[in-house]
């Protein structure tokens, strides 16, 4: 397809989308466990319905714009940066999250269980990391479409047959692969389309705007008379969404306003990986102190300090020793030496 893919570089208006999404996972997690936590629901809980259509699926498909660039390279760069890459971040990061939860757990189930649950995180994705464990299936799965030379509109219908069939196998790992990898397929093949769609927002701002607004009165209205979720609708409101997204993102990058969203996206893995800990340390704290009494309130402020703890956490460990929890370690790399001792975890 003729468009305006880019060769190189950052694309600034994705990194304002994957800003964006990286804030609504984080909210979506914050709010939910701070109304299981308090028994009740706060005003959060509607924004965070409102972005239940689109949240993930913009995700997977950001994650698939910038795959032409490498899907033609040898198997073993291929599998060393989409495979290996986010397999090392999730073993370290699934053991982190075990470390800190294993007493709770412990005193609950018993050390044996634990031991058990910790095994099974090898093929169930443990809590919030089953992101990072789908994406290198994702990517597999798709250069061996190419591979094959199975046509891309085959793949694409099979893909979002799956979704619309509503796969629930009680498995993770089938089940969000049935229900995601039409967008992350659609960011792929539709990349160029999509690059096109940013360009055109900055020169019809007007439109775009309009737009917006009808898409979130449709967002919205199906969501409010329990729609969002049929066949056929989900996989309409999640492309439909995406689109949103880009569209807000383009809005977002023509001005220096919200640049600090623009940081967030280039450190989403970043945030992805090590939000949990001062989410929940923030969500015990507010709860049991009771300063704060809204839960709406309280939603919003754990997300900010689940948020800008996990990047606390990473500018205090950059330079250190430590940073191999951000930064994959050169010896652990199994293609060509990269251009620094480690490579980011995004």
């Amino acid at each position: 397809m003729a468009g305006t893919y880019p060769n190189s570089g950052r694309v600034d208006w994705v990194d304002y989308a994957k800003g964006f999404c990286i804030v609504f996972v984080v909210m979506m997690h914050s709010t939910l466990g701070v109304e299981l936590a308090a028994g009740q629901e706060g005003w959060m809980h509607y924004v965070v319905a409102f972005a239940k259509p689109f949240r993930m699926p913009d995700f997977f498909l950001i994650s698939g714009l910038f795959l032409a660039r490498v899907i033609d390279r040898d198997w073993r760069t291929y599998l060393d940066r989409k495979v290996i890459h986010f397999a090392y971040f999730y073993l370290l990061w699934v053991t982190i999250q075990f470390a800190f939860k294993a007493p709770g757990l412990a005193a609950e189930f018993g050390w044996e269980r634990v031991g058990r649950a910790y095994l099974e995180s090898f093929w169930e994705p443990f809590g919030t990391l089953w992101f990072i464990y789908l994406l290198p299936i994702f990517f597999v799965v798709t250069k061996l479409a190419r591979v094959g030379h199975i046509p891309q509109g085959v793949v694409w219908l099979i893909a979002a047959g799956l979704e619309i069939a509503t796969v629930n196998t009680g498995h993770t790992v089938i089940d969000e692969f049935a229900a995601r990898f039409v967008y992350f397929y659609t960011g792929y093949i539709a990349a160029s389309y999509l690059f096109d769609v940013a360009d055109n927002v900055a020169r019809e701002r007007p439109r775009a705007i309009a737009w917006l607004f009808f898409w979130g009165a449709l967002n919205g209205s199906l969501i409010a008379n329990g729609y969002s979720e049929m066949p056929l609708v989900s996989l309409a409101l999640g492309l439909l969404g995406a689109v949103a997204v880009i569209t807000v993102a383009s809005l977002m990058a023509t001005t220096r306003a919200f640049r600090p969203l623009r940081y967030l996206g280039r450190n989403s893995i970043v945030i992805y990986l090590a939000f949990f800990l001062p989410m929940a340390a923030t969500r015990v704290a507010l709860l049991k102190t009771g300063i704060i009494e809204d839960i709406g309130t309280i939603s919003v402020l754990v997300t900010l300090a689940g948020i800008l703890g996990a990047l606390v956490w990473f500018w205090a460990l950059r330079g250190t020793p430590l940073r191999f929890l951000f930064e994959r370690p050169q010896r652990l790399w199994m293609a060509r030496k990269p251009r620094t001792e480690m490579q980011p975890a995004e």
